[in-house]
């Protein structure tokens, strides 16, 4: 009932305008950058050894967030 209201009100529910797909398909580029990152830097082992999961991570959020709706 409340969605159709805010329908007529020309605004969106909230839960539609936090899982908006913009904003979190730029974050889980950003976390898939960060682990290619991680992974070819030369200095830290530690960063080096969370780079694989950081990627896996970040592809999985990914393929999640492009089911959200625009």
């Amino acid at each position: 009932m409340s969605e159709q209201i805010a329908a007529r009100d020309g605004r969106r529910p909230l839960w539609r305008r936090i899982l908006r797909r913009g904003p979190w398909e730029n974050l889980a580029t950003a976390l898939i950058g960060a682990g290619v990152v991680m992974l070819m830097q030369p200095v830290s082992l530690t960063l080096y050894s969370y780079s694989l999961i950081t990627i896996l991570i970040g592809t999985l959020m990914f393929v999640v967030v492009t089911k959200f709706p625009d």
